[in-house]
């Protein structure tokens, strides 16, 4: 996909992914790292086997964490439903809400109401005083998964550079769902859609009802 021209909001001038108004360097074309390439039972055997006992199609909520968008200016939210659907997921809801912690776990509520199995995440992860989405999915975890905000990081950190150090992208589980808190850029949600998320839902889904 070509680069999307940096629009950047005139109160924010470095490229880093993570306030909801921010905009960055678009990630596509870039396939470092993805798919299992380690030698120790993560070989293609073993995620094609995966991948054959995953479900093909997952309920996802999505949920834009803003103090300033309406979903008429919301490119994440978009993003993140439009590249859902291109895979066959149902996207059982949609919101935009307050980056507040009543907010975000009334709408958690809504997601689990509408039978969804992922709730998607965008905006909030930064380190702003308003920035509280990640500090309120945290507290709710069950289980963490360490390694989408370790991987989210590193796949950033290819593309922006330093800035990506700021991005506190994070998941886990809650109440038999799987909760993934994405930056707020356009780009950013790319990245993690593509390189994380979409390859691995229906594997993730499957391993909440074990």
């Amino acid at each position: 996909m070509a680069h999307e021209g940096h629009e950047h909001d005139p109160k924010h001038h470095h490229p880093g992914h993570e306030h909801s108004h921010d905009h960055h360097h678009d990630h596509h074309g870039h396939d470092h790292h993805h798919g299992h390439a380690h030698d120790s039972g993560h070989g293609s055997n073993a995620a094609r086997e995966h991948k054959a006992h995953a479900p093909v199609h997952v309920s996802a909520f999505v949920v834009t964490c803003s103090d300033s968008r309406n979903a008429a200016r919301d490119e994440s939210g978009r993003v993140l439903r439009e590249a859902l659907e291109a895979e066959g997921h149902t996207v059982s809801g949609y919101k935009v809400i307050p980056d507040e912690p009543e907010a975000i776990r009334a709408t958690l509520a809504e997601a689990r109401e509408a039978g969804a199995r992922a709730v998607l995440f965008t905006g909030g992860t930064g380190i702003g005083r308003r920035d509280s989405t990640v500090e309120t999915l945290q507290a709710l975890f069950e289980k963490t998964l360490p390694g989408f905000g370790e991987l989210f990081r590193m796949l950033s950190y290819q593309e922006i550079g330093s800035p990506a150090m700021m991005s506190r992208a994070t998941a886990g589980t809650y109440q038999g769902m799987i909760l993934f808190a994405l930056p707020g850029s356009p780009q950013a949600v790319r990245l993690g859609m593509h390189k994380l998320i979409l390859p691995e839902l229906g594997h993730a889904v499957r391993e909440l009802t074990r």
